[in-house]
């Protein structure tokens, strides 16, 4: 058995509704008893996943101040390049820890500028125009086929926390359709001589949206997940499948019922450090107007809220700017 639970979605594409609902409960008891589970059975073609990862190795092969002319001005700006141990996600959950040992590259919402969004500084960054490596065409082609198959997937899986949590199914529709999600190519090389104290490829950490949705390939120095009585404990997925986690938004939805579970990405040991590893990443984060509030079926009877409201977008940039390194 391994770390987490393998829940199939077809149901979720075929199943009478009485299936919906058995699907939704066995999702809703995995966020709330790890915050992680693993999807099978999603629908979204495998070979463009591959195909991703491909593209990307072409990518992180060039040479850095190739690639370097496709990081954004704004650091802070989740597009295009971010070098080498330029970003530490320890730091966004407070730890004092050094950069982290990955390089990424990052694209975000097809359409640039959805709405208006005059009215709350700061937003327009999240939805700005991609950055794309003109030297590699075929990425552009790929990732935004791979972004749209991640949209419907994220939503659908949306609708199903929805109904686990006891909601209308449609209930996060109106609050994801303007949404800023990011879709990171994550590229982790093999390590330098020496490595700082407590530098990891990528620090501990939650999530920072709703939901993220993971592919990872290659197994030198992998994910681990902080479990329940179990501590940190090395994920692998079976083949074709994604890990999927809860992030911070969704836990204040939720009241903390459900889980944003801490996590990292280990060193390799040292007779693999030559190993590089990839994964991909689609992290959905809620239009940036969204009100993230405790929801009415997760308040506690005679409690107050955890948490007070805090608009999506708001949440996001205290993140990121803590993330810079």
């Amino acid at each position: 058995m391994g770390a987490l639970p393998v829940i199939d979605l077809a149901p979720a594409f075929a199943g009478s509704r009485d299936d919906r609902l058995r699907l939704a409960k066995a999702v809703g008891t995995a966020c709330e008893e790890i915050g992680f589970l693993v999807v099978a059975n999603h629908r979204l073609p495998w070979s463009l996943v591959e195909e991703a990862f491909a593209v990307s190795r072409e990518f992180f092969a060039l040479p850095t101040e190739r690639k370097l002319q496709y990081a954004a001005p704004d650091p802070t700006t989740p597009r295009g390049y971010n070098a080498f141990i330029s970003k530490n996600l320890g730091r966004t959950y407070g730890l004092d820890t050094p950069p982290d040992l990955r390089e990424q590259y990052f694209i975000g919402p097809l359409a640039a500028n959805p709405g208006d969004w005059h009215s709350y500084p700061g937003a327009e960054r999240f939805y700005s125009t991609n950055i794309w490596p003109e030297c590699l065409p075929a990425y552009r082609t790929v990732f935004s086929a791979l972004y749209r198959e991640m949209e419907g997937l994220a939503r659908e899986l949306m609708r199903l926390f929805a109904l686990a949590l006891v909601l209308d199914e449609h209930y996060f529709d109106d609050k994801i359709d303007r949404h800023f999600s990011t879709l990171p190519s994550n590229h982790y090389p093999a390590l330098p001589a020496e490595v700082v104290p407590e530098q990891r490829r990528a620090g501990a950490h939650t999530d920072f949206g709703s939901l993220t949705i993971l592919a990872i390939a290659g197994n030198a120095g992998g994910l681990q997940v902080d479990l329940p009585g179990r501590g940190w404990t090395e994920v692998r997925p079976p083949a074709e499948c994604f890990v999927v986690n809860l992030g911070d938004m969704m836990a204040r939805w939720t009241d903390d019922r459900w889980r944003s579970t801490l996590h990292r990405v280990a060193n390799p040991p040292a007779s693999a450090s030559g190993d590089a590893r990839q994964s991909l990443g689609y992290f959905l984060h809620p239009n940036y107007d969204a009100e993230v509030a405790c929801l009415p079926s997760c308040l506690r009877p005679g409690k107050a809220p955890t948490y007070p409201p805090i608009m999506a977008g708001l949440h996001m940039r205290e993140k990121l700017e803590r993330r810079a390194a």
